[in-house]
């Protein structure tokens, strides 16, 4: 089998990125990093577009065939490689982990959109100044829930840890000191030392704190 990832640093791409070295690990399972700089447009070229018409990471090729979006490239690779422990295997807890991984892609992820790329919303200044403040405040609290996840049950799913670091990450970006959620910090500073989460990260050539004071 061989396996493409068409990732972007920092970009949500981390996700399977850090999947895709867990199952490395557990596996011997190889894959082929394929570096995508958003910020020359290569998502935007006829032929990344054929692989994926929205023009975004990742991209995971399979023997060929591509498959986008992180929460079916997730699912694939868990039951491609159920040895490594990607999602939970009894499965009413693989279903919660399906179902917060489904939320923390389908509304916290959007919500940070709103922040970084608020053009897309509204036209005016104050429009999109409006759209930043309020998607700011609701990533905050979004934040927070993931947070108390952490203070009540400890460790997440390989993929929901993932997440977690690429959302804390973002919230310096958004204005959000990491040290005003010092259990989530603490959990995503334990989870950098990891093997996986640790080549992901050298790969990618990013670090946690954006935070500017």
């Amino acid at each position: 089998m061989t396996l493409q990832l068409y990732f972007a640093p920092g970009a949500c791409s981390f996700v399977p990125h850090v999947a895709l070295e867990t199952v490395k690990a557990a596996s011997g399972q190889d894959f082929e990093p394929k570096l995508v700089k958003l910020h020359k447009g290569e998502q935007q070229t006829p032929e990344y577009l054929a692989m994926n018409p929205n023009g975004q990471v990742p991209v995971l090729v399979v023997d060929g065939r591509p498959l986008t979006q992180i929460v079916a490239i997730c699912d694939w690779l868990d039951r491609a490689f159920p040895q490594a422990g990607l999602l939970p295997a009894d499965s009413a807890s693989r279903a919660q982990a399906m179902s917060r991984l489904a939320w923390m892609n389908n509304t916290v992820h959007p919500t940070f959109t709103h922040i970084f790329r608020p053009e897309k919303f509204a036209d005016s200044d104050a429009g999109k100044a409006e759209i930043r403040r309020v998607a700011s405040v609701q990533f905050r609290d979004y934040l927070e829930r993931i947070q108390a996840w952490l203070a009540d049950g400890g460790a997440l799913p390989v993929v929901l840890d993932a997440y977690a670091f690429v959302f804390l990450r973002w919230g310096g970006i958004a204005g959000i000191d990491p040290a005003s959620l010092p259990t989530y910090k603490v959990h995503v500073e334990r989870l950098m030392q990891a093997p996986a989460v640790a080549a992901a990260l050298e790969r990618e050539r990013i670090r946690l704190d954006t935070y500017k004071a």
